[in-house]
Parts: C-alpha cells; sequence; structure tokens
C-alpha cells in the first residue's frame, strides 16, 4: 500500500481507511511517523523493455509480470510502451530511431512519481541495448541495477541462423553497403548498431547510436559516470544463441579488430583496456555480473529467471 507512493499519499490512504474503520483516534505517533516518512520495506520498482519487432504485450514480459504480481502484490512495474498503441509500439522497435526512443522513455520514467527513487531496469535483446542507452543518458530518475538478457551490446555483423558462411559473408557485406547509409541509419533500428569490423573507420563515422553509447569516437564522461553510478550491471549470455551473431556481444565481447571469424571477451577488447566506458572499473569494482543460460533467442523459462534474476537482484 505504501510502495511506490509519496508520505502524502500514504497519509490520506491510511486516514481514509481508518476513518471507514471508525478506527481514526487510534493511530499511534509511531504509525504517523511510518507513514510520513516512508520508513517500509519496499521492493525496488522494476522497469522493462522489450525487444526489436515485439511489443510490451510480448508473451516472456507478460509472464514476468503476472509472476511478479502474484509473489509481491505491492511491487510496481513498469513496461515501456513507444507509441499509444500495440502496433505503434511494434513498428517503432523496428523503425524509430534508438535516440528518440530513449527520449520518449526519460520523459516516461521522469513523470512516473512511483519511479522517482530508483528502479531496477531489465532490458531483452534490442531493449537492452536501449536500456543502457536510458542509464547514460537519463540519470534521473536513477537507475539502480540493470539487467540485460540476450543483448547485443558490441552490437551485431551476421544474419540470425545463418550456417553457411559462404553465403552469410555475401550477405554481410551486401548490407554493410546499406547500413550506414543515411535511409536505413534514420528508418531501421538493427542498422544503428551494425558492427562491421572489416570496416572500423566507417562504422564510428556513420554509425548513428552504438558509435555513441559505446564512446568509440570520443569519451563523454557523463556515459561513464551515469553508468558506473549502477549498483550492478548483469548482463545475460544465451547458450544456444543463433539471432545475435556474435554472441560474445552480449557479453560486451566481438570480433577482433579487421577479422569477422575470430572474437574476442570484453576484458581483451580496446574498449576494457582504454576503460572507455568505465567497464573496467565497474569490474573491478565487483559492478559486472555475467550470466549463461541454456535458451536460444526467443526461448523463455520462468524457473531460470526466477532463480537467477528476480530471488537475486530484486
Amino acid at each position: 500500500m505504501m510502495c511506490g507512493k509519496t508520505p502524502l499519499q500514504n497519509w490520506n490512504e491510511i486516514r481514509k481507511n481508518h476513518l471507514i474503520s471508525g478506527g481514526a483516534k487510534s493511530m499511534s505517533p509511531l504509525i504517523l511517523l511510518i507513514v510520513w516518512f516512508g520508513v517500509v520495506a519496499c521492493r525496488t520498482p522494476v522497469l522493462f523493455w522489450h525487444g526489436f519487432a515485439n511489443a510490451y504485450t510480448v508473451s516472456s514480459i507478460t509472464l514476468i509480470k503476472e509472476n511478479l504480481e502474484t509473489l509481491y502484490p505491492d511491487l510496481y512495474i513498469k513496461v515501456l510502451q513507444i507509441g499509444d498503441t500495440v502496433v505503434e509500439d511494434f513498428v517503432n522497435s523496428i523503425s524509430m530511431h534508438p535516440d528518440r526512443q530513449i527520449e520518449i522513455a526519460c520523459n516516461a520514467t521522469q513523470s512516473d512519481e512511483r519511479l522517482r527513487d530508483g528502479y531496477v531496469g531489465i532490458g531483452f535483446s534490442q531493449g537492452g541495448l536501449l536500456l543502457r542507452g536510458l542509464a547514460q543518458r537519463c540519470s534521473h530518475p536513477p537507475m539502480k541495477k540493470m539487467i540485460t538478457m540476450g543483448t547485443m551490446h558490441q552490437g551485431v555483423y551476421g544474419l540470425p541462423n545463418c550456417n553457411i558462411y559462404f553465403v552469410c559473408d555475401i550477405i554481410r557485406r551486401l548490407y554493410s553497403r546499406l547500413a550506414y547509409t543515411d535511409f536505413w541509419q534514420n528508418y531501421f533500428v538493427q542498422a544503428t548498431y551494425w558492427h562491421n569490423p572489416l570496416d572500423i573507420d566507417n562504422y564510428k563515422r556513420r554509425n548513428t547510436f552504438l558509435a555513441d553509447i559505446n564512446n568509440e569516437n570520443r569519451i563523454n564522461g557523463t556515459y561513464i559516470d551515469n553508468l558506473n553510478r549502477l549498483e550492478k550491471f548483469v548482463m545475460v549470455k544465451y547458450t544456444k544463441e543463433t539471432f545475435v551473431v556474435p554472441s560474445e556481444s552480449e557479453w560486451f565481447g566481438y570480433y577482433e579488430t579487421a577479422l569477422d571469424n575470430q572474437t574476442q571477451t570484453l576484458e581483451n577488447s580496446q574498449l576494457y583496456i582504454d576503460d572507455r566506458l568505465g567497464l573496467r572499473r565497474m569490474h573491478d569494482e565487483g559492478k559486472l555480473d555475467f550470466l549463461t543460460v541454456p535458451w536460444e533467442h526467443v526461448e523463455f523459462h520462468w524457473d531460470w529467471f526466477k532463480d537467477n534474476i528476480v530471488d537475486r537482484y530484486l
């Protein structure tokens, strides 16, 4: 009843209930203090962001929300919706530039009084990447913990479920010619995190989103500071991944420079060595958690999520 509400809202609700029950005079000073100052153990609100070509009604998030509401009736849950309808949310996940989506999300969190003291952000796939952009660009209200599920933090360079190398390679090279054009950067979200390891200069020069939030071109100290304010940054990698290529991107790893068939871990990357995003510092401080789950990209099982995410981080 008191979680996620202002002291005045708590007071009015308690007062109304006591008046109805005829017990207004029985409220002790301790109860009044608890109501006014919010001395109540409340779970931190949770905010979800769905992935590419999905909407806020996606089954996995709906299942999580229903189960969390059963476990913790007072927990406040917000599912981000970019658009006024399910269809708009779906279309925007494909075609609205990440900068605009993050701006809308920032306004939505700032206008929600129940998030004022902070929240736990959980993003699925592309939603996790946008969620990180939100954490880095929108520091109020504060994101306390960030959990990304199957998220391409270093972008992608490959087609989902493509198993024939020479065919995949031809398509990748053709797509690279389109991905960095103004039209594709402006109207196709996936193009904004297409990360061609064979043409890094063009990627840094023409990419309009990933290169920025990863501090590829210049060091944005605000991004580093805001990210470091997280208590935990949890990255979940799917071991049966066939959608995010390379799957190492889900742990901030990627292809080695000028190679498209050999990957490296986050710790071996220049991003980490130079600490361009503050991840090395966060790692040293114990703020980074790397988890694996034996899922494919579109797979979800509540039992694992409850044991490894809900019970540990919420």
